[in-house]
């Protein structure tokens, strides 16, 4: 699709941009856009459109765009001269994730709504560096090479700053908060 855009046909990049719309948004949510998510994804699709000609044939275009939101999300943050409060950052967090059924229990909702409150309470203690990789790794779903090239990092990196950041948040969360939300562990290792 990346050759179609390069030889001109906007048709192209309106399907680039139509796929990765969705995970963009939630990108630039979890990474503290908050009200200005929909500019900075706007801004971070313009940057990936003039900025082609250096994306490298072969590589998976996701984690590139992503590179390019977190970016702007950092630079719109900062030109702001605010952070998003925790409350601000559930908030976008909660637009990004799908709306609990009506027919599950209460009890059960209310209990991954406190576990994700201490999940975001956790994730605001961690280094940046560490808050990044976790995001991207888990709440925006990426495998560990995507991960590595979203971030600019090499893959071995990605693994170490993970197991830190996983062990920090483990202290962080209530008794066994990271484990039951990650049975099983980790499947890239």
């Amino acid at each position: 699709m990346i050759a179609r855009v390069r030889a001109g046909e906007p048709e192209a990049y309106a399907d680039l941009v139509r796929a990765h719309t969705g995970i963009a948004l939630r990108a630039a949510r979890a990474l503290g856009a908050g009200a200005d998510a929909e500019d900075v994804v706007q801004q971070a699709f313009f940057k990936a459109y003039c900025s082609l000609g250096r994306f490298r044939d072969g590589e998976s275009f996701r984690p590139w765009l992503l590179s390019i939101v977190a970016n702007e999300t950092r630079n719109t943050v900062r030109a702001a001269g605010r952070r998003l409060t925790l409350a601000g950052r559930e908030a976008a967090m909660a637009e990004a994730q799908p709306l609990i059924p009506e027919s599950a229990d209460p009890a059960v909702a209310a209990v991954a709504g406190e576990r994700r409150l201490a999940l975001l309470a956790a994730l605001e203690q961690l280094s940046e560096e560490h808050r990044l990789v976790v995001t991207y790794r888990y709440l925006l779903e990426m495998d560990e090479s995507e991960t590595a090239q979203a971030l600019g990092w090499p893959r071995g990196t990605v693994k170490s700053r993970l197991n830190r950041a996983l062990r920090k948040l483990g202290r962080l969360l209530p008794e066994g908060g990271l484990r039951e939300g990650r049975e099983g562990g980790d499947e890239d290792g």
